[in-house]
């Protein structure tokens, strides 16, 4: 029995408690957004929004957290991950204890005004702890658990709204409260098992280092890298995740009105979905840790090709769910690619990691609110087969530039091995010439 229990106690020490906890944040926080999801909508209109005014809301926390994520970034990075993490939880709390008192449409507003400022600072505190937990060897990994709990948790949150709802004649105060009940669960988890990393005495000396070695003219390699390195890859950020959700909000249109499906038969979809998103996302995530980073990162955009061309010529049921999952598939292979990416370029600066991350992640956001913009104005304009077309082009001048941008850093990557070399040259070449000089003067003398 003593023995068992040794070995229990030494498996849970292996367990990265700190890793699991966000993952369960992850979830659980979907979970309860998934209820907000699908009420939140209904509710708009049930307090007699028009449908203009329903889109307006549901992109305002997205536009909100646009503009604030640079300076969350800094935030987290200034008064700790962990510490910005939990307030930012705390908010998301607040949100859905707030939902079930809002009687009027300005309050839906500004209850979704406070959604995105936490969602602002949430994601770039998160994004940094979990490059921090996860490992040099299996950062992918862990982004692709915690984005996989995340997508799993909020289709099962929408499926019990949906239930909720209809059992209850839609009492929308009890689903919001049901929420607020939910969110509250990852506060504990997080204060009591995240740890935020510290630096360690070898890692502050060679930072020191570093510093000191810098010339007044030339700051460190590294935070030159992280800075030049922002703007491109928040480019591709924006192109892949813009090309991504063009479809966003509208396949149940292109489903039933385009492919002539049924609402079971959507629904049916959304559940082979969640089947897809469960096995491809940790499989992509292990696959990118062991090398195949490019290669991963590359399959958001082929999907987003070969979706679309699926949809065009095939607009009935089989051709509409194959399109879907290939969709998914893009969607959960492109999630820890990018999060290794994103933990890779931070790790230049760490001081500024949090900064770093609220910067890449804005091209997601941008994107998010750009894609489903353009994919209106397209289908409006000249039609469904205009729409998708477009699509595969801009998917494709996404995979040119981050082919491009790939041969970017691995340049970066050699000339950041071959610096302290060129550094030491210099300096011993400004020595040698002191010394010429002041030999030159004494022979003078």
């Amino acid at each position: 029995m003593a023995s068992n229990k040794k070995r229990m106690l030494s498996r849970l020490r292996q367990v990265n408690l700190s890793l699991f906890a966000i993952v369960a944040e992850g979830f659980l926080s979907r979970l309860s957004f998934g209820f907000i999801s699908f009420a939140l909508p209904l509710y708009a209109s049930h307090l007699g929004l028009s449908l203009t005014q329903i889109g307006f809301l549901i992109a305002l926390n997205e536009a909100v957290a646009l503009m604030l994520k640079p300076v969350m970034g800094y935030a987290a990075d200034r008064f700790g991950l962990k510490r910005s993490f939990t307030i930012a939880i705390g908010l998301r709390s607040l949100v859905a204890l707030l939902l079930a008192f809002v009687t009027s449409p300005w309050q839906l507003y500004g209850v979704r005004a406070i959604h995105g400022s936490s969602k602002a600072l949430r994601d770039p505190a998160a994004s940094a702890l979990i490059a921090e937990q996860g490992g040099k060897k299996a950062i992918a990994s862990a982004f692709a658990w915690y984005h996989t709990a995340k997508m799993v948790a909020g289709s099962l949150g929408k499926a019990l709204a949906g239930i909720i709802l209809t059992i209850t004649a839609s009492n929308f105060s009890l689903v919001f409260t049901l929420s607020f009940v939910i969110s509250v669960l990852p506060l504990y988890a997080v204060a009591r098992y995240v740890r935020e990393n510290t630096p360690q005495p070898e890692e502050t000396k060679a930072a020191v280092e570093t510093l000191t070695q810098a010339t007044p003219e030339e700051p460190p390699v590294n935070v030159l890298e992280s800075r030049w390195l922002l703007l491109p890859f928040t480019l591709l950020n924006f192109l892949i995740n813009g090309t991504a959700e063009m479809l966003k909000g509208l396949f149940p249109i292109l489903a039933t009105q385009y492919g002539g499906l049924n609402e079971a038969q959507t629904g049916l979809i959304y559940t082979a979905s969640t089947i897809v998103l469960l096995i491809s996302g940790p499989m992509f995530g292990w696959l990118s840790d062991r090398g195949n980073r490019k290669l991963v990162l590359m399959v958001r955009s082929i999907a987003n090709t070969i979706s679309s061309i699926i949809y065009i010529f095939a607009p009935n049921f089989l051709g509409i769910t194959t399109g879907k999952l290939v969709d998914d598939i893009g969607k959960s292979a492109f999630r820890p690619a990018w999060g290794s990416l994103m933990a890779h370029i931070s790790s230049f600066d760490k001081r500024r990691r949090a900064q770093t991350m609220s910067w890449m992640i804005l091209g997601e956001d941008a994107g998010t609110i750009v894609g489903p913009i353009l994919a209106g104005f397209l289908w409006t304009t000249w039609g469904l087969t205009i729409m998708l077309s477009a699509r595969v082009v801009l998917a494709i001048v996404t995979e040119v530039y981050a082919a491009y941008l790939d041969r970017l850093l691995e340049n970066t990557e050699r000339d950041k091995s071959t610096q302290p070399h060129r550094r030491r040259r210099r300096r011993r070449r400004r020595r040698s010439s002191v010394l010429h000089w002041f030999r030159r003067k004494t022979r003078r003398r």
